[in-house]
């Protein structure tokens, strides 16, 4: 029989026979097994991969992987009600024209070729999240909240000197891993208890708590349970009385609507911009942003890069770039506050064209708007036999819990049934939040139309009725 005939395959570099051997001879190996010698014959996978035959055609690869993506259920095609973090947004246009621009869409750094305007991009973020936030000092954007939140009660810890950290409850259970991933073993982290009732904060408990050795209270507002944490201003006088530090995480499209936390006595702002145009992308495309006023013990803090703007010798001209470098693991390495790694600063692009587009008034039309179909869906959902909603009696923003525990059916259940009717329904809160019950977390954006509302009432009325 003929040998079969090796292929050259397209997408693996140095996949030629010939290339290997030469390869091979110039670093003296006579076979790649040489290699991979220091291997225990334990560890080494002696069968066959079960792997299909590769796809050689461009155009057959192409195929074959619109196929498997066509198997894909999205938000184009259902109605979507999940949040818990990543939240389904209308994205302008503008937005992905301007950070598909290869200047910023290639731009991993900026500094060995010329800049093309990214740390103006990045500064005029910057001096837009800081009004909005009313704060002074906005960070290029790290990973995502959780990061952010991570660093900044990091950053207290190093202002403070503390080692004790107080959370809320009710925080956004993947956050508190990330959290708890990087604070420990040097912090310590205690949780503080929520009123069944309205999700609040029990103060009673946050006093009980809270020491001398206190760095920090976290914080969500709205909580990652949908409700307004309207004691903010008494959380952070319990925490300042105490010499710790407010720390707050919000989610930014709300303030258009809820004054910002620094109002009522945040010291830290953190958060995520992906509500400020950046699509969903498999939960992912996220962008962590941590505020301060200008003062040097916030700012020296900072592990991230800020941008700030400054006079140059020609008369009149002003130019962009980094501030304090020295305190960036960028600019001292190892002795850096923190390791900043790649950061999230297309996004923080594509946020600046964002807020740039909408303005005062188009923040404030568009968290109205957010409330208001939040509200209609509340009511309609509560006019459902079994149904509660929201289960926490506080007002709430675009995201609420429902309470399923009288219908007898579970959250897996409903929302499979939900599915027939095309809709994603809300994410289901029994393992992350058990003392609930059978809960999902539902949210309500501006995407949503009357239209979709009233056929998520319809199709729930539909599966309870066939019990």
């Amino acid at each position: 029989m003929e040998k079969s005939e090796k292929k050259v395959h397209p997408y693996i570099p140095n996949s030629v026979s010939e290339v290997k051997a030469e390869m091979l001879k110039e670093i003296g190996a006579e076979e790649i097994e040489e290699l991979y010698e220091d291997v225990p014959e334990n560890l080494r996978f002696k069968e066959k991969m079960d792997l299909p035959e590769a796809l050689s055609s461009e155009y057959d690869l192409k195929r074959h992987v619109r196929r498997i993506l066509a198997k894909n259920q999205t938000c184009d095609e259902n109605i979507n009600f999940l949040g818990g973090g990543c939240w389904q947004h209308y994205i302008p246009a503008i937005c992905d024209e301007i950070n598909q621009r290869s200047e910023f869409l290639t731009a991993y750094a900026g500094e060995p070729y010329e800049d093309h305007g990214r740390f103006q991009a990045l500064f005029e973020y910057q001096s837009l999240m800081g009004e909005i936030l009313e704060m002074d000092v906005v960070n290029v954007p790290t990973y995502d909240w959780c990061q952010a939140a991570s660093t900044s009660i990091r950053m207290a810890e190093r202002i403070t000197g503390r080692g004790e950290i107080l959370v809320s409850s009710t925080i956004s259970p993947e956050r508190l891993l990330a959290i708890q991933n990087y604070c420990r073993p040097a912090l310590t982290i205690q949780m503080i208890k929520y009123n069944p009732e309205t999700g609040l904060i029990d103060l009673e408990d946050l006093k009980l708590k809270i020491t001398s050795s206190t760095a920090s209270i976290y914080f969500e507002n709205p909580s990652y349970l949908g409700f307004i944490e309207h004691q903010g201003q008494k959380i952070s006088d319990i925490a300042h009385e105490a010499g710790a530090l407010s720390i707050v995480g919000v989610d930014p499209i709300s303030l258009g609507v809820i004054i910002p936390p620094s109002n009522y006595g945040a010291d830290i702002v953190c958060g995520d911009i992906q509500p400020f145009g950046v699509h969903m992308s498999y939960g992912g495309d996220h962008g962590g942003f941590i505020a301060t006023r200008d003062e040097e013990k916030f700012v020296m803090e900072f592990p991230s890069r800020l941008f700030g703007i400054t006079k140059t010798s020609v008369e009149g001209e002003y130019g962009f770039g980094d501030v304090a470098y020295d305190r960036t693991s960028f600019g001292v390495r190892e002795k850096g506050k923190e390791f900043v790694g790649t950061a999230a600063a297309l996004w923080g692009i594509t946020a600046g064209v964002y807020l740039s587009l909408m303005g005062p008034k188009g923040m404030q039309e568009i968290g109205k708007l957010i409330m208001q179909k939040s509200q209609y869906a509340m009511h309609k959902l509560s006019e459902i036999n079994g149904i509660k909603a929201p289960r926490f009696t506080s007002p709430h923003f675009k995201e609420f819990v429902v309470d399923f525990s009288d219908t007898g059916m579970t959250i897996e259940n409903i929302n499979t049934s939900l599915r027939k009717h095309g809709i994603f329904g809300g994410k289901d809160l029994s393992q992350e939040f058990p003392e609930l019950g059978n809960c999902a977390l539902f949210c309500v954006t501006e995407v949503h139309t009357k239209a979709d509302i009233d056929h998520l009432i319809q199709a729930l009325n539909d599966c309870l009725e066939g019990m």
